[in-house]
């Protein structure tokens, strides 16, 4: 009778610490729980909105940060603030369904939404990105967290691939690798595997993704509008060839990477203790 009880109280203990991970299906009264069950940790899942080629969702993206944060957070608990799109993407701007903002915005978003993010008690923000063009908006905007004291520290997660993954992965990859970028077939096996209900593969070798070559430049010269210039259709790549078998493989990878790195930044207490002595020598404000 006793170890019945105890079996009772002990589900039911589980169930209350079940709570949602995403912040947008938390109750206020779950919240204090979850700050513990999470070290005070958020995942700002940074996507876009933009053509995919002519087969694979204008969220695409998106998609793919809110089903990978979604899968990782089931294995390591975190908060996943709600879908994020604000980013950077000025060169599809005459393909339907983009949605660019003003760079100034873009930034000062980003800046609005750590600045809430931590106001609500968080101090590990840990942004993951579906968007090629976004990493270097990432990190320049990491490095202008040395601007100003802040209660909280902000981290760029991208995964990074082993020896063993990238066997694997030329064993599954039919098409050419340099080619496949936007839309091609590695994005679009993702998308295959977490929304095949969304890809219609029938219409991807509607559009060319070849690269076009129309710019004659050294490869070592950068300018606003190379990515026009080597793909007008806002495609790279060879969709048509990708397959759910690849987009298993590769959205698992990314899983367990995030995975351990949630559980190393929960544990982290050294970033934010140095990026405050770094502003204890600057001067100005308080410590927090």
């Amino acid at each position: 009778m006793k170890l019945a009880v105890l079996f009772i109280l002990f589900s039911l203990s589980a169930v209350a610490q079940d709570i949602p991970s995403r912040w947008d299906e938390l109750t206020a009264s779950d919240w204090p729980k979850a700050m513990e069950k999470s070290s005070q940790t958020c995942i700002l899942p940074f996507g876009i909105l933009e053509k995919h080629g002519p087969h694979v969702p204008i969220g695409s993206d998106l998609i793919h940060v809110r089903e990978w944060a979604a899968r990782a957070t089931k294995k390591e608990y975190a908060v996943v603030f709600p879908d994020y799109f604000y980013g950077q993407i000025n060169e599809a701007r005459h393909q339907p369904g983009t949605y660019a903002l003003p760079s100034r915005l873009v930034m000062e978003l980003l800046d609005s939404t750590c600045e809430e993010i931590g106001r609500n008690g968080f101090k590990r923000i840990v942004i993951i990105n579906g968007h090629g063009g976004n990493p270097e908006l990432i990190r320049y905007f990491i490095q202008t967290q040395l601007e100003r004291r802040r209660s909280y520290a902000v981290y760029f997660f991208e995964p990074e691939p082993d020896s063993a993954y990238k066997a694997q992965f030329n064993k599954l990859h039919k098409s050419d690798r340099q080619g496949d970028q936007h839309a091609g077939e590695a994005e679009t096996s993702t998308l295959l595997y977490y929304r095949p209900d969304l890809v219609k593969m029938d219409s991807a070798t509607n559009e060319s993704g070849a690269n076009q070559r129309r710019l004659n430049l050294p490869p070592d010269v950068y300018t606003a509008i190379w990515w026009y210039a080597a793909f007008p259709n806002h495609y790279a790549g060879e969709g048509a060839k990708a397959t759910k078998e690849l987009g298993k493989f590769i959205t698992d990878y990314e899983i367990e990477s995030l995975r351990k790195a949630l559980k190393a930044i929960k544990a982290d207490t050294k970033t934010l203790e140095l990026q405050n002595e770094f502003f204890n020598r600057v001067g100005g404000s308080r410590s927090f």
